[in-house]
């Protein structure tokens, strides 16, 4: 967390040289447009393997159980390697943290390009986990090392915006890839897929040294009253902090950790079914043209985008997460639940599937800042971490299970449906055992 900043004049002081918005915006417009361009990246490096499928599955005759283990191993190594990447990030530093992570990751997604196996296939998508391992809990609690509690529903969610833009773009832009790269240089649509998708982390990775810094103290681009403004905007986080005073071991043994882990793990499951499987999903529908499959996926983004608007804004009038987070869940799990009645119609479908996106990316951007509203500092960079980790383990079972079921069955629409229900049951764990005073006595103190 930043500490005070040398010879800072008291707060009335500060107020009076310079302005609270003008300053926020001043940090914000400096590191959010780059967090949200390695988010964008981050998660089209994550789900591209979802187009790849279309085409992959046949070239290298895996059948759907092979694809669901692989993509599903992914999160094996991410959970391995999320917590100590965080910890670790709070020893070196997050700039030396992002570049290590991006360009090991760019790394990987690449090499996807070359497997001919389904070990090879189950090697690099590990790999790809480890490596990436730490990137979103570590910039949720880089964030708060620059913007107070009451400021991060917002900022939280335009840097998750990334998520949606991600899939608005980069559907159309795989599905033009596979479409038009392919046979260049003698190389698959899915293979080219996978290089041009990983080379712009490396390169994000390389830049991500020079454009962040790792606290408010570091920020030759602040003046000094800017610094003391925001770390006197901090104060009442850090009270809040000494007064609880645990450490990671008192996380380790603390019940709301885990609880808050199954939570967001409902999330996940959602949301890597989603990546994963929707496209397969809107090929099965009739749409046999990628570029089609492509535009046609891109559209829940789109709508998502209202949903993360309007549940954030909601959220931080009302200084209320629990039941906006719970809601938005919980809608996600009837949707998929009713998809099957809509197999038949594209439009039901592709209607459906947006709403579950909406309520889906509106979910996530409330629930991240629950975490951070009652964890102490010395909780929260392995709290933030083992609780996204707990979450990754249902992005391993959830895309395994899909696929495993599809063999079997010849069908999707079951799959999801378990994962409908799962989301129902983390919606139900969040009222029943978050507790809101807590996350009300975080609130009351800005």
């Amino acid at each position: 967390m930043p500490t005070a900043i040398a010879d800072a004049p008291a707060e009335s002081a500060i107020f009076e040289q310079v302005d609270s918005r003008t300053t926020y915006r001043k940090v914000t417009l400096r590191l959010i447009p780059f967090l949200f361009v390695c988010y964008f990246v981050n998660y089209l490096d994550r789900a591209n393997i979802g187009f790849a499928k279309l085409q992959f599955v046949a070239d290298l005759g895996f059948s759907d159980a092979i694809y669901g283990l692989g993509a599903g191993l992914f999160f094996v190594g991410y959970v391995l390697f999320e917590v100590p990447s965080n910890l670790l990030m709070q020893r070196i530093g997050t700039r030396a943290t992002i570049a290590r992570i991006m360009f090991l990751w760019g790394l990987a997604s690449a090499s996807t390009a070359f497997v001919r196996t389904p070990t090879e296939l189950y090697i690099v998508r590990f790999c790809l986990g480890a490596a990436e391992a730490g990137f979103f809990p570590g910039v949720i609690l880089y964030l708060t090392y620059w913007y107070p509690a009451h400021r991060r529903g917002r900022i939280t969610s335009l840097f998750m915006g990334a998520l949606t833009i991600s899939g608005i773009v980069g559907n159309p832009l795989s599905g033009f890839i596979m479409s038009r790269l392919a046979g260049v240089n003698g190389m698959h649509g899915w293979q080219m897929l996978f290089l041009v998708e990983g080379v712009p982390a490396m390169l994000l990775g390389i830049s991500a040294w020079f454009m962040l810094k790792d606290t408010p103290a570091h920020a030759t681009w602040l003046s000094k009253d800017e610094k003391n403004l925001i770390v006197s905007d901090l104060a009442a986080d850090e009270e809040l902090e000494a007064r609880k005073g645990a450490s990671f071991k008192d996380t380790l043994l603390d019940p709301k950790v885990y609880i808050v882990g199954l939570v967001s793990a409902s999330m996940f499951a959602v949301s890597v079914s989603f990546a994963l499987w929707v496209p397969s999903l809107i090929k099965e529908l009739g749409v046999t043209d990628i570029q089609r499959v492509g535009w046609l996926s891109a559209i829940p983004y789109a709508v998502s985008l209202i949903g993360m608007a309007a549940f954030s804004y909601s959220s931080d009038r009302r200084l209320e997460r629990r039941w906006h987070a719970a809601s938005a869940i919980a809608a996600c799990g009837i949707c998929l639940l009713l998809l099957p009645l809509a197999r038949e119609s594209i439009f039901l479908s592709v209607a459906l599937l947006s709403l579950c996106a909406a309520c889906l990316y509106g979910a996530i951007v409330v629930f991240w800042t629950i975490p951070p509203a009652y964890l102490s500092a010395k909780e929260k960079g392995g709290g933030i971490a083992l609780m996204s980790s707990i979450a990754a383990v249902s992005g391993f079972f959830a895309p395994t299970l899909v696929g495993a079921v599809k063999a079997q069955t010849g069908s999707l629409y079951l799959g999801l449906c378990g994962v409908g229900v799962e989301a129902l049951i983390g919606a139900s764990l969040l009222i029943l055992f978050i507790p809101a005073a807590a996350i009300r006595e975080a609130a009351s103190l800005r």
